[in-house]
């Protein structure tokens, strides 16, 4: 179980159309979570929407940050994240938001990766066509997207951190630190929609403060 991180937003998957292998499937969850993340920052606030811009990817319009130091952040944890799902040791990644003042965590987005036991990186591809794998990641967006409308309102400047939780024999990077599972105290969780490649799935959920917690 490791800590915070840096992440990448780049690389595409260039399987064949419906074999799906190990490097294709850690190409397109990897970019996922770089589109995941910087559309939970904008439709939070935790940047202001003037450094975001709009990019079509999954048949949506989806926020992506122009913040130079951010985007140097998010490319390094991806380029990990990218390495320990190759290497099958990625077992979690975690977004967590942090009240500035209080330093309380007021949301953690949980993104549970399983991963095919048997695959390497010589295997075969899996058979599921990119299409449908599209079909899937766009439903999960569009819930990230429609948060808003449940989550409260987050009150006062929050800061975010991304942890890793990995196998216990997985090189930790110097980059990232061990670090506690930072939970909402008295939260409320609400599941969201999962994806497959038939290599990797992806479950989503995300944890939040009631607005009338204290």
């Amino acid at each position: 179980r490791r800590g915070t991180t840096r992440t990448m937003a780049t690389g595409m998957a260039q399987s064949s159309k419906n074999a799906i292998t190990l490097k294709g499937s850690t190409e397109l969850v990897t970019e996922f979570f770089g589109y995941a993340v910087n559309n939970i920052l904008y439709q939070r606030g935790v940047y202001p929407p003037e450094e975001f811009e709009r990019k079509h990817k999954y048949g949506l319009g989806l926020m992506v940050t122009t913040e130079e130091k951010l985007k140097e952040y998010l490319v390094q944890v991806l380029e990990q994240i990218n390495a320990w799902l190759m290497s099958k040791d990625l077992q979690k990644l975690v977004l967590v938001l942090t009240n500035v003042q209080t330093k309380e965590t007021v949301e953690r987005w949980v993104f549970d990766v399983q991963t095919d036991a048997e695959i390497t990186a010589e295997s075969e591809g899996k058979d599921k066509s990119e299409k449908e794998i599209m079909g899937e990641i766009q439903a999960i967006i569009r819930q990230i997207t429609a948060s808003v409308t449940f989550l409260p309102l987050l009150e006062g400047e929050c800061a975010f951190e991304l942890l890793a939780y990995t196998g216990k024999e997985s090189a930790t990077p110097s980059e990232w630190e061990e670090s506690d599972p930072k939970f909402v105290r008295d939260s409320v969780e609400m599941k969201l929609r999962s994806f497959s490649t038939k290599v990797h799935s992806v479950d989503a959920s995300v944890s939040y403060k009631t607005e009338g917690d204290e």
